[in-house]
Protein backbone atom coordinates (compact mmCIF):
# COMPACT_ATOMS: atom_id res chain seq x y z
CA UNK A 1 0.00 0.00 0.00
CA UNK A 2 1.40 3.58 -0.72
CA UNK A 3 2.46 5.85 1.90
CA UNK A 4 0.42 9.11 1.83
CA UNK A 5 1.89 12.28 2.69
CA UNK A 6 0.80 15.45 4.12
CA UNK A 7 3.12 18.66 4.17
CA UNK A 8 2.73 22.17 6.19
CA UNK A 9 -0.19 23.48 6.62
CA UNK A 10 -2.27 20.88 5.12
CA UNK A 11 -0.67 18.43 7.65
CA UNK A 12 -0.12 20.93 10.75
CA UNK A 13 -4.55 21.28 10.29
CA UNK A 14 -4.97 17.71 10.61
CA UNK A 15 -2.55 17.33 13.60
CA UNK A 16 -4.47 19.89 15.11
CA UNK A 17 -7.55 18.24 15.00
CA UNK A 18 -6.60 15.43 16.50
CA UNK A 19 -5.03 17.29 19.38
CA UNK A 20 -7.81 18.85 19.70
CA UNK A 21 -9.78 16.05 19.72
CA UNK A 22 -8.57 14.13 22.28
CA UNK A 23 -7.65 17.28 24.59
CA UNK A 24 -11.26 18.60 24.54
CA UNK A 25 -12.25 14.70 25.49
CA UNK A 26 -9.64 15.08 28.37
CA UNK A 27 -10.02 18.71 29.48
CA UNK A 28 -13.44 18.35 30.84
CA UNK A 29 -12.00 15.97 33.46
CA UNK A 30 -9.91 18.47 34.85
CA UNK A 31 -9.67 19.33 38.60
CA UNK A 32 -11.80 18.56 41.26
CA UNK A 33 -15.56 19.94 39.75
CA UNK A 34 -14.47 18.09 36.36
CA UNK A 35 -16.56 15.63 34.66
CA UNK A 36 -16.42 11.92 34.42
CA UNK A 37 -15.88 10.32 31.08
CA UNK A 38 -17.85 7.21 30.33
CA UNK A 39 -15.80 4.61 27.87
CA UNK A 40 -17.37 2.22 25.62
CA UNK A 41 -15.09 -0.92 25.55
CA UNK A 42 -14.92 -3.92 23.11
CA UNK A 43 -15.44 -6.20 25.83
CA UNK A 44 -17.38 -6.00 29.71
CA UNK A 45 -18.81 -3.05 30.80
CA UNK A 46 -18.22 0.52 29.55
CA UNK A 47 -15.70 2.49 32.11
CA UNK A 48 -16.48 5.95 34.04
CA UNK A 49 -13.44 7.49 34.89
CA UNK A 50 -12.16 11.23 35.81
CA UNK A 51 -8.29 10.14 35.19
CA UNK A 52 -7.21 12.33 32.11
CA UNK A 53 -4.52 9.35 30.76
CA UNK A 54 -7.43 6.94 31.31
CA UNK A 55 -9.14 8.97 28.52
CA UNK A 56 -6.72 9.74 26.71
CA UNK A 57 -4.86 6.19 26.36
CA UNK A 58 -8.60 4.98 25.10
CA UNK A 59 -8.81 7.69 21.66
CA UNK A 60 -8.28 6.33 18.45
CA UNK A 61 -9.14 8.40 15.59
CA UNK A 62 -10.20 7.45 12.07
CA UNK A 63 -8.29 9.75 10.11
CA UNK A 64 -4.34 8.45 10.50
CA UNK A 65 -3.08 12.14 10.89
CA UNK A 66 -5.37 13.19 13.02
CA UNK A 67 -4.68 10.25 15.32
CA UNK A 68 -0.84 10.71 15.45
CA UNK A 69 -1.90 14.06 16.91
CA UNK A 70 -4.07 12.48 19.48
CA UNK A 71 -1.08 9.98 20.06
CA UNK A 72 1.66 13.01 20.30
CA UNK A 73 -0.40 14.65 23.27
CA UNK A 74 -1.05 10.92 24.91
CA UNK A 75 2.41 10.63 25.10
CA UNK A 76 2.93 13.66 27.22
CA UNK A 77 -0.43 12.55 29.08
CA UNK A 78 1.51 9.08 29.74
CA UNK A 79 4.93 10.79 30.49
CA UNK A 80 3.10 12.85 32.95
CA UNK A 81 1.68 9.72 34.70
CA UNK A 82 4.96 8.30 34.70
CA UNK A 83 6.59 11.21 36.11
CA UNK A 84 4.26 13.05 38.88
CA UNK A 85 1.26 10.15 39.17
CA UNK A 86 -1.06 13.26 38.37
CA UNK A 87 -1.67 16.27 36.58
CA UNK A 88 -2.24 14.67 33.44
CA UNK A 89 -5.40 16.72 32.55
CA UNK A 90 -3.22 19.69 33.01
CA UNK A 91 -0.34 18.26 30.63
CA UNK A 92 -2.78 17.31 27.87
CA UNK A 93 -4.00 20.92 28.18
CA UNK A 94 -0.96 22.65 28.24
CA UNK A 95 -0.13 20.30 25.44
CA UNK A 96 -2.34 21.60 23.72
CA UNK A 97 -1.92 25.31 24.02
CA UNK A 98 1.71 24.55 22.90
CA UNK A 99 1.13 23.16 19.82
CA UNK A 100 -0.91 26.01 19.04
CA UNK A 101 1.87 28.34 19.79
CA UNK A 102 3.83 26.31 17.73
CA UNK A 103 1.74 26.12 14.80
CA UNK A 104 1.07 29.93 14.81
CA UNK A 105 5.03 30.53 15.03
CA UNK A 106 5.37 27.98 11.98
CA UNK A 107 2.71 30.62 10.29
CA UNK A 108 4.84 33.29 11.19
CA UNK A 109 7.99 32.36 10.08
CA UNK A 110 8.91 32.07 13.43
CA UNK A 111 9.28 28.47 14.56
CA UNK A 112 12.38 29.11 16.74
CA UNK A 113 10.18 31.04 19.45
CA UNK A 114 8.44 28.71 20.74
CA UNK A 115 11.26 26.63 21.91
CA UNK A 116 13.16 29.17 23.17
CA UNK A 117 9.97 30.45 25.15
CA UNK A 118 9.46 27.13 26.62
CA UNK A 119 12.96 25.67 27.59
CA UNK A 120 14.42 28.82 29.65
CA UNK A 121 11.79 29.13 32.38
CA UNK A 122 11.56 25.36 32.82
CA UNK A 123 14.57 24.55 34.84
CA UNK A 124 12.89 27.48 37.46
CA UNK A 125 9.74 26.29 37.28
CA UNK A 126 10.19 22.17 37.62
CA UNK A 127 12.87 22.96 40.09
CA UNK A 128 10.60 22.27 42.76
CA UNK A 129 8.75 18.97 41.39
CA UNK A 130 12.42 17.19 41.45
CA UNK A 131 12.29 17.08 44.78
CA UNK A 132 8.81 14.40 44.28
CA UNK A 133 6.17 13.99 45.93
CA UNK A 134 5.36 15.41 49.70
CA UNK A 135 4.53 12.65 52.13
CA UNK A 136 1.14 12.51 53.79
CA UNK A 137 2.43 12.72 57.09
CA UNK A 138 -1.25 13.09 59.10
CA UNK A 139 -4.40 11.63 59.54
CA UNK A 140 -6.39 15.07 58.28
CA UNK A 141 -4.06 15.45 55.09
CA UNK A 142 -5.31 11.41 54.33
CA UNK A 143 -8.86 12.82 54.51
CA UNK A 144 -7.68 16.20 52.31
CA UNK A 145 -6.13 13.26 49.69
CA UNK A 146 -9.20 11.29 49.74
CA UNK A 147 -11.48 13.96 49.61
CA UNK A 148 -10.42 15.39 46.65
CA UNK A 149 -9.77 12.21 44.99
CA UNK A 150 -13.64 11.78 45.04
CA UNK A 151 -14.63 14.95 43.89
CA UNK A 152 -14.62 16.92 46.71
CA UNK A 153 -16.75 14.13 48.86
CA UNK A 154 -15.70 14.76 52.33
CA UNK A 155 -16.80 11.15 53.97
CA UNK A 156 -14.65 9.28 51.27
CA UNK A 157 -11.79 10.36 52.94
CA UNK A 158 -12.73 10.25 56.45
Amino acid sequence: MAKQLLFEHSARIKLQKGVDQLASAVAVTMGPTGRNVIIDKNFGNPVVTKDGVTVSKEIELDDPYENMGAKLVNEVATKTSDFAGDGTTTATVLARAIFEEGSAAFRWGQPMTVRAGSTRPSKPRWASSVNGPKPVTSKTEIEQVGAISANNVSSVGS
